[in-house]
């Protein structure tokens, strides 16, 4: 009797196949199912009902912000984020924001604050203690912005820093050009006024272009030119500390910069003492100056929109860079948990969404607001989209905070007010401008 063959090996696997494909397609189901459950469990965790983020204008570039809260709302249908925006002035943030606070009302259920305002809204009451949280990776000078009272009040969301912005075709691709004292003495800023183009460009109206009008720009620019020159003006322990000869050395140059000989130009553009962050950017993207302090998001504006290009032809795109400026004043915002809110777990869910390492390379990336972590200043991709991001962490090292008080509004409006004063007489503060900034330090109405 004849013996029956086996089939190949072949065979029994192609028998199997189909098992196999069902038994890893059951598998993958599964993991998708616990996913989702995962997703839902943790919703169903949160308090129901529509969130509200009540900020201040979205400057990033294409709207990054609403791009994080879309992403939200895809996997939080429960609990759709929305932002309300005040107008682009910090005054009118600030009273926008203490407004609804004092109504308490449970409208608005996360705050986006100037970093200058976390110490005010806590011992108000408007906002709440954050809790615990995975604070790591944060760099540690946006994160204790969001500390007061030995207590974590928030998150930060975007920092930043002030950069010294630079004509490469003026001072050198690295800026070796760039005097060591910033900001640069008179004599320094009239020299780099006569120096001509490299490029033929447009003839340089004065050297230096900052923020002087009375703006929260000028207590920035004042405190960074007595920091620059050793000086100080609030102590760690809340007292007064300004020395008057100390501060005139350093307000000089943006007291006496815009004044000049026969036949010199300024070293400072007479213009600065009416202008804010973007006015001194249009000046800077015309060509009529050498450099400019500002803040980081004008990288990419410089860079990309048009409205900033030169009606005279002139193109700064390819022929600026920036250095870090040392001894400037940190700014940023923090996303705190409104008190009224009647759904905090949300509301702290969704903030550190929006913290979380992806969403800061998001931000910083796509949308040119500084992140507040650490990793995304070394990732390849945002590096590629924010070059200049090695140069603002940098610059981040050194930044400093504006004196921390629960009356920070009426300390800067005061702050500015001898300011202006000292610069309309050679740098010298006036007598009683030790008594007024610790009358306003302290909450004092004068």
């Amino acid at each position: 009797m004849s013996q029956e063959t086996p089939p190949p090996r072949r065979h029994w696997l192609r028998r199997l196949y189909p098992y196999a494909v069902g038994f890893l397609g059951g598998i993958l189901v599964l993991v998708l199912i616990d996913s989702v459950r995962g997703i839902l469990d943790h919703s169903r965790a949160l308090e129901p009902g529509d969130l509200v983020v009540l900020s201040g204008t979205d400057t990033s570039t294409g709207a990054q912000r609403q791009h994080l809260l879309d992403r939200w709302n895809a996997d939080h249908p429960r609990n759709q984020a929305r932002l309300e925006e005040l107008p682009n002035s910090a005054d009118l943030q600030h009273s926008g924001l203490v407004s609804q606070a004092q109504r308490n009302d449970g409208r608005v259920d996360v705050y986006n604050l100037d970093v200058t305002w976390i110490p005010e809204f806590a011992a108000a009451g408007y906002i709440r203690p954050f809790g615990s949280t995975d604070t790591n990776g944060f760099l540690p000078q946006p994160l204790a912005s969001c500390e007061f009272d030995h207590k974590l009040w928030a998150l930060p969301f975007n920092t930043d820093a002030g950069l010294l912005y630079y004509r490469t075709d003026v001072l050198g691709k690295g800026g070796e050009r760039i005097p060591a004292q910033l900001p640069p003495s008179p004599e320094d800023m009239r020299q780099i006024a006569s120096q001509p183009p490299a490029t033929g460009a447009p003839g340089i109206q004065a050297g230096y272009v900052t923020q002087l009008r009375s703006y929260e720009g000028l207590t920035v620019n004042a405190l960074e030119a007595i920091w620059a020159a050793g000086g100080e003006v609030v102590s760690p322990d809340g007292r007064i500390v300004l020395d008057p000869d100390q501060a005139a050395r350093a307000l000089e140059p943006l007291a006496q910069g815009s004044t000049a000989g026969p036949g010199q130009k300024p070293g400072l553009l007479a213009e600065s003492e009416q202008d804010d962050e973007k006015q001194t950017a249009i000046a800077f993207a015309s060509g009529t100056v050498t450099m400019m302090r500002n803040w980081p998001v004008w990288y990419g504006n410089l860079k990309h929109r048009p409205d900033q290009a030169s009606t005279s032809g002139f193109d700064i795109t390819a022929h600026f860079n920036v250095k870090p400026l040392r001894h400037s004043v940190l700014g940023g915002q923090d996303l705190a948990i409104a008190t009224g809110t009647t759904k905090p777990k949300a509301a702290k869910a969704l903030i550190e969404f929006l913290t979380n390492p992806a969403n800061e390379r998001t931000l910083f990336g796509d949308g040119g607001l500084p992140a507040t972590r650490a990793d995304a200043y070394r990732d390849s991709g945002v590096v590629a989209k924010q070059p200049y991001a090695p140069v603002l962490l940098e610059a981040l090292k050194d930044a400093r905070p504006r004196p921390v008080t629960t009356h920070y509004p009426l300390f800067s409006d005061t702050f500015q007010d001898i300011i202006n004063q000292a610069l309309h007489n050679n740098g010298k503060l006036p007598a009683d401008a030790a008594r007024r900034l610790a009358n306003a330090l302290a909450g004092r109405i004068q």
